[in-house]
């Protein structure tokens, strides 16, 4: 035993090298899906959407966090770049900004064909999967971009939109955001009849139903009254961390009784309630919550750059990320307790 303790570090190198082989295999065969990224968001803020200026080249661009190296690095197959314009274009240019957003979002697809091509099906991504690009498509995200009207709500949907977040952080005179769990005033108690109206038409057009940013009240509404599957683009569990953008627990279990999505987000706030919060804490108590006692829901994690955990600074981090999953699994496994639903990896590249 006296000279066993020289060997644990090169056990413990081994094993790692073990658990990030595995990694790399499962994403080479299944690629990341990343559930929402605001790169569009900083190509406005930074470059005022002119793609074509140096500084602004997706293959060397420095300034954020999300670039095509180290997209390529992460190995993310399919992204959802998000389409945002703020609240307070609400009842003003916000239709006019958001299709501004939309058509950068083309525009990246158009300058870098080798790289990204906008896809709006399933089809669309398995074939991009088999191509080695990124499919790419588009979340939009804020239904105040919809000014109330199906009609916008369509014509979004007919240039690419395949998710609208139903709410930012301020109401629609349609829906409720999370603030009013705080102390904002509701306006609709979650749905107005127009925007059962709205969840109606995007259930009809195939457009996902994304309720981060919504109020708890709006959460249960569309839940409740949806025909498909809703998603949680960026949202965590509230009983680990009770911040109002986070998941209660009893709306997980509806989450869970219509097989729709929460993509965990590791933004500090929502995971640890501080302002810092560690990756072992991100995954294995994260983890925890939403597989015990019982399984809650279809699981997907969602990483917050510009404010993240340490440990996850850039798109490569999915590397550090995988790795651990795998190694969850392998615990796991021999433990006999149950898999993860899903052990997937997204990023954001801003916080808001």
């Amino acid at each position: 035993m006296w000279i066993s303790w020289w060997l644990w570090p090169l056990v413990a190198l081994c094993t790692g090298d073990q658990f990030r082989n595995e990694a790399e295999r499962i994403m080479r065969d299944t690629p990341v899906i990343d559930g929402h990224n605001d790169l569009p968001w900083q190509l406005l803020t930074m470059f005022n959407n002119q793609l074509q200026q140096e500084k602004a080249n997706l293959t060397s661009l420095a300034q954020t966090h999300t670039n095509i190296p180290k997209l390529k690095a992460g190995f993310v197959g399919g992204q959802f770049w998000s389409a945002y314009t703020p609240c307070d274009t609400q009842n003003k240019d916000a239709v006019k900004r958001i299709l501004e957003q939309i058509d950068v979002i083309h525009r990246m697809c158009q300058m870098y064909p080798e790289t990204f091509v906008c896809v709006t099906d399933s089809a669309g991504i398995r074939q991009a999967f088999q191509q080695g690009r990124i499919a790419s498509l588009v979340g939009v995200e804020g239904g105040h971009s919809i000014d109330s009207s199906l009609g916008v709500l369509r014509a979004l949907y007919h240039l690419g939109m395949r998710y609208l977040t139903l709410t930012h952080s301020c109401n629609t005179p349609w829906a409720d955001n999370w603030l009013v769990d705080k102390d904002d005033k509701a306006r609709s108690q979650g749905l107005s009849d127009f925007g059962q109206s709205v969840v109606k038409e995007m259930n009809r057009l195939g457009v996902i139903i994304d309720l981060a940013h919504v109020s708890e009240a709006t959460m249960r509404a569309a839940l409740n009254l949806s025909k498909a599957p809703v998603i949680f683009s960026h949202s965590s569990a509230f009983s680990l961390c009770p911040h109002r953008r986070n998941v209660p627990d009893t709306v997980l279990q509806l989450v869970n009784q219509t097989g729709s999505l929460v993509m965990v987000n590791f933004y500090n706030d929502y995971v640890s309630c501080r302002k810092e919060a560690t990756l072992s804490q991100t995954i294995w108590t994260t983890s925890r919550r939403w597989r015990e006692p019982e399984p809650w829901a279809l699981v997907g994690t969602l990483t917050v750059f510009q404010g993240s955990p340490r440990g996850l600074r850039t798109c490569p981090s999915t590397q550090t990320w995988w790795p651990s999953c795998s190694e969850g699994s392998g615990q796991r496994r021999r433990s006999g307790a149950p898999w993860p639903t899903t052990c997937s990896g997204s990023s954001r590249q801003w916080n808001r």
